[in-house]
């Protein structure tokens, strides 16, 4: 079977990049629109619903600083939003590394329109147990943290073919 590669190809995973974008950012608007800033529904044990803002990035690094970091997550994520789309053009044909690009692709974008919007991301998956509570997240994150996982798979896999 034929390998789909460059702009033909790539459109399926640009497609999907969009469905995670599209999604990410209808949560985030029902959470925006529900709920104010530190509201919170508890959904079982161990999941909330709440509404944080993060102005840094993962784990709120840099959430502290004074400002500059919205504009240097913004710039990082456009930077590699194009490194991305030229990685999908040149390896549309690899279907696992291709599908985790375009999870980390969706995240990304749906991050910086964030960081444009409101000066923060909105975050609103609240995952605890007992006292420990895990830094809530968002539908961006999440294909992101897929989109790394399934990287770090398709290299252990390439690596494992090359032997």
């Amino acid at each position: 079977m034929a390998r789909k590669s460059g702009a033909g190809g790539m459109l399926q995973w640009l497609g999907l990049a969009f469905v995670i974008l599209l999604i990410d950012q209808f949560s985030k608007v029902l959470i925006v629109g529900f709920y104010q800033l530190g509201d919170s529904t508890l959904v079982t044990s161990f999941f909330n619903v709440v509404r944080v803002h993060n102005s840094g990035a993962a784990f709120s690094f840099l959430a502290g600083s004074s400002g500059w970091q919205r504009w240097f997550f913004t710039a990082v994520g456009v930077v590699a939003a194009g490194l991305i789309v030229w990685l999908l053009k040149s390896h549309s044909g690899q279907k696992l590394f291709s599908f985790a690009l375009a999870c980390i692709l969706g995240g990304a974008i749906g991050n910086v329109i964030d960081r444009l919007l409101y000066g923060h991301v909105v975050d609103f998956l609240d995952f605890h147990w007992r006292s420990w509570h895990f830094p809530a997240f968002n539908v961006a994150d999440s294909a992101i943290t897929i989109g790394a996982a399934c990287l770090i798979l398709d290299e252990l896999l390439r690596v494992r073919r090359a032997r």
